[in-house]
């Protein structure tokens, strides 16, 4: 059983990267999802979709690569895990290595990066860091 669904997902896609693959496939919940959501939007993934095989649920993830083959993503990391909670003021969200990284919240407006969460006012839990 796994505890950290996210942190799991994010060492799938780090694992996958550091060899190559094309795709990689993580197991589905609504965070995941949404924490997918926003790397595809910023760029540091290629795709994604959900596919449904019966009741069980799973994310196939399509990895970007720049023109040399390097994996555009060159760290990723989990801030928050579950046995120590890491939160932030809106105003600790606003840039991270000065604009080409990317923090994602969770927040109460749902799950949003750190640009977001800042043009919108809120803080929240620091899921993850990537840049």
């Amino acid at each position: 059983m796994i505890n950290d669904l996210i942190a799991d997902s994010l060492t799938r896609i780090r694992n996958a990267a550091m060899r190559r693959l094309d795709s990689t496939t993580l197991v589905h919940s609504k965070v995941v999802e949404a924490v997918v959501a926003i790397l595809a939007d910023k760029g540091y993934i290629e795709s994604f979709n959900v596919v449904e095989d019966g009741v069980k649920k799973t994310i196939n993830v399509v990895l970007k690569y720049d023109e040399k083959g390097r994996t555009v993503i060159n760290e990723v990391k989990r801030v928050s895990k579950p046995g120590r909670r890491i939160y932030k003021g809106k105003d600790e969200l606003k840039r991270f290595k000065n604009g080409y990284g990317t923090i994602i919240v969770s927040s109460s407006k749902g799950v949003l990066p750190n640009d977001k969460a800042y043009e919108l006012g809120v803080g929240g839990e620091v899921l993850c860091t990537i840049w």
